[in-house]
Parts: C-alpha cells; structure tokens; sequence
C-alpha cells in the first residue's frame, strides 16, 4: 500500500475502457454460469428460452430478463442464492415495512471484495492509514454501518463506529478522537452543526474534520456546498445500495464532477422507466446493475429505480470507470401533482438558493375539494418577524422560483427553525395525505 499512489488498486482502477469491457464480459460470462444455481435463475432463463451460452457478448445482456425488488420478496428470504447456505455467512435486509424484506446473503469472499470496493472510494478521495474515521451509520441490517467500517479497517484507519444518533456524544468523539473523516447522510450533518453552535465548538477551529462522505438520501449540488461550508471540509458524494451489497458502489473522486462506478465489480445500464429500453449516453434514465463478482446472490439486471445519467467515462483523476450523476430521484418517488411530474430534490434545489432559509423543510400533499394541492414548509435560519413586509416578499420570491422550476404553484410557508421535525435517520421529505378514490 504506497500511501503516495493515487490509486488503492491500480490493476483495476487504471484500466481504459477497452480493457474494462473485457474483463466485464469475462465476468458476465462467469457471472451468469454461476446464476445457474439459482432455483431462481435456472427458471427464469427457462422461461425467456435462453442459456448462459447465449451471452457473447455485453450486448447479450439485453437478452436476460430484469430482476425486480418484488422478485426478492416473492423469493424470499433465500430463493435466489446461489450457493449452499452453508456457505453464507452474513445476510443483510430491509425493514420489510410493506410486504416481505429483500434479504441479501454474503459468503466471506463477498465480503472480502465489498470491503475492498469501499477502501477504494475512501481512499480515492484522500483517506489514508494515519486518518480516523468516524461513522455515524446505523449497524445491523443497515448496510451502512458495517460497509464502511469495514472498508475504513481494510484501508487501515482508526475507526470510530459511533453508530446513528445520540449528536452530543458525536461532537465529543470527533473532538476527543480527532477524526478526520465522517461519514452521514446530509440532513444528520446539519443537525450536527446545529448541535455544534449550541455547546460552542467551531469545527474549523475546534475539530481536525477535514472530509466528508454524504449519501443514502437525495440532495443537491447546493446542499453539499452548504455542507463544505459549515464544516470547512470537502463533501464526497456516495452511492450505495443493500442489494448491491451497500456502499461501495459508486463514488466521487477529488474532481467532484460525478460518481465513478466500479466497472470491475457492476455492469451499468441506463433505461427509460417506462419502456425499459434503453436510452441515449448523457440522458436521465432508471439505473440498472448487474453484479460482476458475487459468490452468494449475484444479481443480474437489477432495476435499482434510481434516476440517473451517465457523465462520461475520461476524468482528470485518471480513472476511466464511467462517471454517473448524483442521483436525481427514483422513478418510485415521483410525485404526480395535477398531471405534472415533480421529484423533492427540485424543490430543494431552489430553497437552497435562498440563504434567509435553513436545510430543513416538509412538503406536504393534500386534497382541497377536488384539487390536490402542495405545501412547502421550510424553515427559516432566522426569525425576522418584526419584518413581515420582508417576510412576504421572501414568501413571494419562493413561490415564484418554485413555480418556474416545478411549473406548479405550491403554497409557501416560512417558520421558524426548529419548528419542523428532524430525523437522526433518513429525512422525511414528503407527507402525501391526498384522498385516494377506489
């Protein structure tokens, strides 16, 4: 490990792109043989009449049908392993609050090669072994917690498995410790700034922070400058997800200028949601992911309902693993407002222009006789209500803004900061209380 390289893993990070479609198609080819021990695989390539030696090439892919969320439910917990369970030493699900979970199972060497992915990420952006690196993700079924610490272990930090919640004991740990590094959704990393004022730490004079890694909820480009700012360090944009083992899948580099998925590790597809064909370069469409290198549950074709588009594949950090671009939504969290499409990470985008509001705001959808109707909350950095002539041209400002980008007119409301609920998890975003008629 030459703390001077830029590169973790050069063999597999410098490849150009005619090198990394070789070795993709190698893998696929595996790939699919060793799906064949699916119960699920075996009848699903039965059923759309094709056999692991109709996949010639990476156009072939297109030949395999898509593997769903509801596949894994229908499925579950272990029908598409394939493996013996025996040789499985971990699993990883979701809540299962609407039907079954979506379970993932590990062998050790799944989790030797997710450790490796995210070591990559880590130390693509700056880490190195004399960092300490602090996690406020939730352990257990999240995968979250345990995919960057271990990921953090394999790089050879000192890590902090500080876990969710609790901020006050996250202040002292990245005081007393002296992290360097931190990893939080965005919404958690406000609050830690909010707790921060409160007790009197400035994080660029009391703290060593100096990076961030942010993901597992939308936001925006002005979201993590605002983020930079208050922390005086470098935000990092991070994708991940459990049922492509978690983080680790995609990644910024010091460039900034969009995510690098590992090509090595996932095959990439871009399609339109609704016709799942597939469209052009540079286009947002639904990301879907074929795992390259799973033992225990490799996926094919997955449809992750994230929306994004590719970037490009050439970057001045000298990876070629194509750039993708923060994730804009999913084509599940699409809201539907009379007729008009609108995703939450729009409206933050234009709140976040206006420096009188804080990060923390609710949209809420109701039914107002036969209309429905949208209400944005958000709070303000501070209270002027001597000021309501300055309070109502703010309110105006918004609500034309908003309008011009969503080409509906919510109704605006401004309120002072703490009045709406704040999450240690996943921020709540949107309340649809919208009347539904059978």
């Amino acid at each position: 490990m030459d703390k001077n390289s830029e590169y973790l893993h050069p063999e597999f990070e410098t490849l150009n792109v005619s090198e990394i479609r070789d070795l993709q198609l190698k893998r696929l080819k595996d790939t699919v043989r060793h799906c064949m021990q699916s119960d699920f695989y075996k009848k699903r390539f039965l059923e759309a009449g094709i056999s692991p030696d109709d996949i010639k090439s990476l156009d072939d892919l297109k030949k395999i049908p898509f593997t769903t969320k509801q596949d894994l439910r229908d499925n579950y917990p272990f029908g598409l392993r394939s493996v013996p369970l025996e040789k499985c030493v971990r699993l990883h699900s979701s809540s299962g609050t609407t039907g079954n979970p979506t379970v993932i199972l590990h062998s050790q060497k799944d989790l030797d090669e997710w450790a490796n992915a995210v070591a990559r990420c880590l130390w693509m952006v700056g880490l190195r072994p004399d960092d300490v690196f602090q996690n406020s993700s939730g352990y257990g079924m999240f995968t979250g917690g345990l995919g960057f610490q271990y990921g953090a272990e394999k790089l050879g930090m000192l890590t902090v498995p500080a876990a969710a919640g609790n901020t006050l004991r996250q202040i002292k740990f990245i005081t007393d410790f002296g992290t360097t590094a931190i990893h939080a959704i965005p919404s958690y990393v406000t609050r830690i700034k909010e707790v921060m004022d409160q007790v009197g730490v400035d994080p660029k004079r009391d703290t060593k922070l100096k990076t961030l890694v942010i993901g597992a909820e939308p936001h925006s480009e002005a979201q993590r400058k605002r983020i930079e700012e208050m922390l005086g360090v470098k935000a990092y944009n991070s994708f991940g997800m459990s049922e492509m083992c978690g983080p680790g899948v995609a990644f910024e580099c010091k460039e900034q200028n969009g995510l690098h998925i590992w090509e090595d590790y996932y095959i990439v597809e871009i399609v339109d949601p609704e016709t799942l064909e597939p469209v052009p370069e540079g286009e947002i469409g639904e990301m879907v992911l074929t795992t390259l290198n799973r033992e225990a549950m490799p996926l094919l074709r997955y449809r992750t309902r994230d929306l994004t588009r590719i970037l490009g594949h050439d970057c001045p950090c000298g990876r070629h693993h194509v750039r993708l671009d923060r994730m804009k939504g999913r084509s599940d969290d699409m809201i539907v407002l009379r007729g008009v499409n609108i995703f939450p990470i729009q409206i933050e985008k234009i709140l976040l222009e206006f420096k009188e509001l804080s990060t923390n705001y609710l949209i809420t959808l109701t039914t107002d006789g036969d209309n429905d109707n949208m209400t944005v909350e958000v709070e303000l950095e501070e209270l002027f209500t001597d000021d309501y002539s300055r309070l109502e041209k703010l309110t105006k400002d918004i609500t034309r803004a908003l309008k011009d980008e969503i080409l509906l007119t919510p109704r605006v409301k401004l309120v002072a900061k703490g009045t709406l609920p704040v999450s240690e998890g996943k921020a709540v975003r949107v309340v649809d209380n919208r009347k539904v008629y059978e």
